[in-house]
């Protein structure tokens, strides 16, 4: 099953007790959520040469024959904006097209139901400017002073996304996360020990290992990348995308097309 949209009115596998019973499977020893009619209807024909054990039961039915509920349910989605608000040649354009990008999100949020947040990291922290919301207003207010200026703590950045992720996961075990990156990948702030370009990586890591979908935009000018941005996507395990001209419409366009990508992804794992 392929999404066609984002957000609940689309629809997706759940392997929880809840939802819709739209067809069954086999089993296969799982038991939690017995489709009994689907059950009955494969030990049916069985019972003829199950005379033996009809002999204690009106209907005999064995493990081979129990089928699983498949259920779908409606989901929602979360776009988690990561942006790095540090000194650059290109901080002016890419906070515009940030807020842009974010302001077109919950647009389409306000009708699907979808969230977005923003972290945006600088100086020596990282900091959760929105929380998860789809309310626009919040969103403006939010959005009218960001700080920008100074070093670059990625590694901040992306453990504060990590842990923002895992709490909406355990608040909202169906949300569908995908986590935006817009950066350079030249971190020079560490939280620990660590080198910072080493510790931006490991941390990266933990995320992929968590299968939140992640996609890189890549902030450098093209004179001056030294391809930081696609080793962090290789460590997120996620896409980058290098845009010269970032524009809000084009930001908006790429964030909608990496979600159906990560929704369709997810209902071929389920």
């Amino acid at each position: 099953m392929v999404r066609s949209h984002a957000g609940r009115r689309s629809r997706t596998h759940t392997e929880r007790k809840r939802g819709r019973y739209v067809q069954a499977r086999p089993a296969n020893g799982d038991t939690t959520d017995i489709a009994f009619d689907a059950t009955i209807r494969t030990a049916a024909p069985f019972q003829i040469r199950r005379a033996e054990q009809r002999q204690q039961v009106a209907f005999a039915i064995q493990h081979a024959d129990l089928m699983k509920k498949v259920r779908v349910r409606r989901m929602a989605n979360l776009v988690l904006f990561l942006v790095d608000a540090s000194w650059s040649m290109a901080v002016a354009e890419r906070m515009a097209a940030t807020k842009g990008a974010i302001l077109s999100l919950l647009t389409d949020a306000y009708q699907r139901r979808d969230r977005v947040g923003l972290i945006v990291f600088q100086k020596d922290r990282a900091t959760l400017v929105l929380p998860p919301t789809n309310s626009v207003q919040l969103a403006q207010r939010a959005l009218r002073d960001i700080p920008i200026g100074g070093k670059t703590p990625l590694s901040a950045g992306l453990q504060l996304a990590h842990d923002v992720l895992r709490r909406e996961k355990l608040f909202h075990p169906d949300v569908m996360p995908l986590l935006l990156v817009l950066t350079d990948g030249a971190g020079n702030v560490s939280m620990g020990h660590l080198p910072p370009q080493e510790e931006s990586n490991r941390v990266a890591e933990l995320i992929a290992m968590e299968h939140i979908h992640s996609v890189v935009i890549n902030m450098e000018h093209q004179a001056f990348d030294q391809g930081l941005a696609q080793t962090l996507a290789e460590h997120l395990n996620a896409a980058c995308y290098s845009l010269t001209e970032l524009k809000a419409e084009n930001l908006y366009y790429t964030v909608r097309q990496e979600m159906n990508q990560a929704n369709a992804k997810a209902d071929d794992g389920r």
